[in-house]
């Protein structure tokens, strides 16, 4: 951990002290050897024990994947972005690439963090460039209005989170994950138990987010660029989950099943509504973020279930969905920079201007509902297991939240590619390598997942 953290501050100041004319190609190249030595350091161990530990710092199999697909998308988020930044200064487009680097130096401090208060520090300090993404570098002046959304949404759940915080150190003199669960479930009746429980989980179901928490994500989304949306639908989301997993093993199962049933329901009808309203949405980019909010929604549900089948299929979804999620912004983009609108109506019969683009947004959609045989229909198949072994009540709400979802991933690729292109962007540029590139980088992982999914995830949590 100490490596790749290490590494991560040289490559912020290599990016400010670089000259000009090799700034993208420096951050870039650095940035993939992040990548490649979190795979390298991430994948000698894969038990369900701590690894790489140290005094504050530690990775086992939840964090482990978590940390190599915050790396893994710190390279192709700048990739994505160099168009879009051609023309800015100097400063701006150094600026950019540290506030990137940043948000990857802070992810891999939060996935790896043995003590509850650096998590917690770790876990807020996301804030802060992501805002600057968002307020910075947004296309439109609703961005302002976006960055505060997102800002008082994570402050004010990460309120209780804090207090929670304080109460579990007074209570046990401890916040150490490994040591704190036996020092926690001895020293505490069940009535505190439930009540910290309870406010610990508010921020991390405002950044999952679940439906009823998640009016900042649809702005944040529309309005960040490019890498903005890509390191927020693909890693940003997946801290809340990390931390309800963890918080799993801080609370008693007493604590947990008080609370469990309506949390579960909860959140399966959540991903439902959202399903639903995501058949109505106009703004690409808009339905690609409230999809998010629809499979955020089905992993809190399948981590409240508390079952080995629901944490295996919520990390597998999470891993995938972050993947998925990513590529669709990214190919979402390309069509943004050509047509300057997201707006489905007219942004139409793309199949026939950029064909080989239409391969991309199959697979991606393909795997965003669930088709076999990518890596998300796994994920689903155990959370949906789970959910209806844990109550039989949810089949047909879990069911119709499925179906919807294909509904409008077949939408999204039916809107965009199919019809008659319209007048003004019938003559735009034909597709570029670096747009194959990228939608290259995100299937791969996907592929070997594919390949041999028992040693990639499911094992993880054995």
């Amino acid at each position: 951990m100490i490596t790749l953290i290490l590494l991560t501050t040289g490559i912020i100041t290599t990016i400010l002290i670089v000259p000009q004319n090799k700034l993208w190609a420096t951050s870039i190249s650095q940035s993939a050897l992040l990548s490649l030595l979190a795979l390298v350091v991430l994948t000698n161990h894969w038990s369900s024990s701590w690894h790489n530990l140290s005094n504050i710092l530690a990775s086992d199999s939840i964090s482990a994947p978590l940390i190599i697909l915050s790396c893994w998308l710190a390279p192709i988020a700048l990739i994505a972005s160099k168009n879009q930044l051609n023309t800015a200064s100097s400063l701006n487009q150094r600026m950019f690439s540290v506030m990137i680097v940043v948000i990857t130096g802070a992810l891999i401090i939060t996935f790896s963090a043995l003590e509850l208060l650096l998590f917690y520090v770790a876990f807020e300090t996301t804030l802060i460039p992501t805002l600057i993404l968002i307020t910075r570098w947004g296309a439109q002046m609703e961005r302002f209005q976006a960055g505060l959304y997102f800002m008082f949404y994570t402050l004010f759940g990460s309120l209780p989170l804090l207090i929670s915080l304080i109460a579990i150190y007074s209570s046990s003199s401890s916040l150490s994950i490994p040591n704190i669960e036996l020092l926690w479930a001895t020293n505490n009746s069940i009535n505190s138990l439930t009540i910290w429980w309870a406010l610990s989980i508010v921020a991390f179901l405002v950044k999952m987010p679940i439906y009823g928490f998640h009016l900042w994500l649809p702005k944040a989304h529309v309005e960040a660029p490019v890498a903005g949306s890509m390191i927020l639908a693909a890693i940003l989301l997946k801290l809340g989950g990390y931390g309800l997993i963890r918080l799993m093993t801080l609370f008693s199962s007493i604590s947990l099943n008080s609370l469990s049933l309506a949390l579960v329901t909860f959140c399966s009808w959540g991903a439902l509504i959202t399903s639903i309203i995501c058949i109505r949405q106009t703004d690409l980019k808009a339905l690609i973020a409230y999809s998010s909010v629809g499979h955020m929604s089905i992993v809190a549900a399948a981590i409240f279930s508390s079952t080995n089948w629901g944490m295996n299929g919520a990390l597998m979804l999470m891993i995938a969905h972050g993947l998925v999620s990513s590529a669709l912004f990214s190919l979402a983009n390309t069509i943004y920079e050509r047509s300057g609108t997201r707006t489905l109506a007219i942004t139409r019969g793309l199949k026939t201007i950029l064909p080989l683009s239409t391969l991309w947004w199959l697979l991606m959609c393909a795997a965003n509902l669930g088709l076999p045989p990518f890596p998300n229909l796994i994920g689903e198949i155990m959370i949906l297991s789970s959910l209806i072994s844990w109550s039989i009540w949810l089949f047909p709400i879990v069911g119709f939240a499925t179906v919807f979802g294909a509904i409008y991933s077949l939408m999204i690729f039916q809107l965009s590619q199919q019809g008659t292109p319209t007048p003004n962007i019938t003559n735009v540029l034909p597709s570029l390598s670096r747009e194959h590139l990228l939608a290259s980088l995100h299937i791969l992982p996907l592929i070997l997942i594919i390949i041999n999914p028992l040693s990639a995830l499911i094992s993880w949590l054995k």
